[in-house]
């Protein structure tokens, strides 16, 4: 099991309160492939940071890869975290580094200290970088600078890092959300065929909901912190989705992401 969620409460503050997420339920198997969906505000982020152990719980279990990574040391912990990949939908990029070294991060967890230096200077596996950045289109941004490239440039350059991590499960949060249709379509295939191949954990949000229901088998609903819904695809209705968006405005189509600010550093992905 790489995730299991008993009564899951998580706050913001200490002694908050208004909890971001409300005793929530949740198992996900080793290998299985799930969409996180709901209108704005509704915990997708907060959740993704909870699996990615950036949140500790104010009540109730939670199980990452089988161990509870807040009764560990911190030693321990640092090392489950190296074995999940978190990319948030703005991802922090040192603007004035270029994409090869940007990419190569995501290998920082395996080199020794003296080899993250060396690759600062002269990238160790360039080859590597580009054909993970050629998979999303960006074959042709290898040496150009990160703030050069768009925002829809840099969320595939930090999906790129993950498929040069060695995780065990993905956490992806808005990876389409500065894309077109045809590029929203590659990206998310990509990212399944990854995590198919190596059979790693996919938890991906999303706000199209289209995308969601053609491209996922299990999808959970979130509203305000608590879980709507959690079944198969073909047993998801439109009068579920639009009793979950009620009062919002659900985008059909990947639309341009707004940048809001997000550093939580997990594993491989800053």
């Amino acid at each position: 099991m790489s995730f299991h969620l008993d009564k899951l409460t998580v706050r913001h503050l200490r002694g908050a309160r208004a909890a971001a997420l409300h005793a929530l339920d949740l198992d996900v198997a080793q290998g299985e492939q799930l969409a996180l969906i709901g209108p704005s505000g509704a915990g997708k982020t907060t959740l993704l940071s909870t699996l990615a152990c950036a949140h500790q719980p104010a009540e109730g279990r939670l199980s990452v890869l089988g161990a509870d990574p807040w009764a560990l040391s911190h030693k321990d912990r640092h090392r489950l975290r190296a074995r999940l990949f978190l990319a948030p939908q703005t991802p922090p990029l040192p603007p004035r580094q270029r994409v090869v070294t940007a990419v190569l991060a995501a290998r920082l967890p395996r080199w020794s200290v003296a080899t993250a230096l060396r690759s600062l200077f002269a990238p160790v596996d360039p080859e590597a970088a580009f054909d993970a950045l050629r998979r999303f289109g960006l074959g042709d941004k290898l040496y150009a600078r990160v703030d050069r490239l768009s925002g829809g440039e840099r969320q595939r350059c930090s999906l790129a890092r993950l498929l040069l991590s060695a995780a065990e499960a993905f956490l992806v949060d808005e990876p389409i959300s500065a894309l077109d249709p045809s590029l929203a379509r590659i990206t998310l295939a990509t990212l399944q065929q990854e995590a198919r191949a190596r059979n790693a954990t996919l938890v991906c949000s999303l706000h199209q909901v289209d995308m969601a229901r053609a491209h996922f088998t299990r999808i959970v609903g979130l509203r305000e912190g608590r879980i709507v819904f959690d079944l198969p695809r073909e047993r998801v209705t439109d009068e579920m989705i639009a009793a979950l968006y009620e009062n919002e405005i659900v985008e059909p189509e990947p639309h341009p992401a707004h940048e809001t600010p997000e550093r939580i550093a997990v594993g491989a992905c800053f």
